[in-house]
């Protein structure tokens, strides 16, 4: 039950992200609803596939476990060190600098080594389902942006050093919040000491 939950949640949460690359569709669909019903539709879709993912994920990890491979232990401890430059590419996509200019898309390069980091250190289906379908999705979304006319992002102005500066400080709290309160009160993972 947890699995079908958690890939319904999926397939909204990614299906409403494709269709922000499928241009024309998207278009037609703000030209329908207005640019602000498109946004609040989205949102709307997007919250209640990330409460179905994890509701599923919880489901499946209270009642449905099911192990694929087991990861040696060493994958953890690799997880949880390269997920802090994976949080400081996310929050340099949005304080943007030098990173940023480097990178072009620091968001999904950031949720690609998240969700590739969380695929080499679980082995269970679940794991491999959620963290397999962001990768994959960031994956497609890069190619995607290879092949738009726009860039596909909001207009953030772009600053220098002083920006890199604030988003690995930001990132580095933000890391620190994961690892010692979110992943051990939301997801029920200890991730540090383990």
């Amino acid at each position: 039950m947890g699995l079908l939950i958690l890939i319904a949640g999926l397939a909204l949460f990614i299906g409403v992200h494709v269709l922000t690359t499928l241009r024309d569709k998207r278009a037609a669909v703000i030209a329908r609803l207005g640019e602000n019903g498109y946004k609040i539709v989205y949102a709307l879709i997007s919250f209640a596939g990330l409460a179905l993912i994890v509701w599923g994920f919880s489901v499946y990890r209270a009642t449905g476990w099911i192990n694929v491979w087991y990861p040696p232990v060493a994958m953890r401890h690799i997880a949880l060190a390269l997920m802090l430059p994976a949080v400081i590419l996310v929050v340099a996509s949005y304080i943007r600098g030098n990173i940023y200019l480097k990178l072009k898309h620091p968001m999904l390069t950031g949720v690609k080594l998240w969700a590739l980091l969380h695929l080499l250190a679980n082995g269970d289906l679940g794991s491999i389902i959620l963290f397999g379908a962001f990768l994959a999705w960031a994956v497609y979304d890069r190619i995607s942006l290879k092949r738009r006319a726009d860039p596909g992002a909001p207009p953030i102005p772009v600053g220098g050093i002083a920006n890199d500066v604030i988003a690995v400080a930001v990132g580095v709290v933000v890391y620190a919040a994961l690892a010692f309160a979110f992943h051990p009160l939301v997801i029920g993972v200890p991730v540090i000491g383990v």
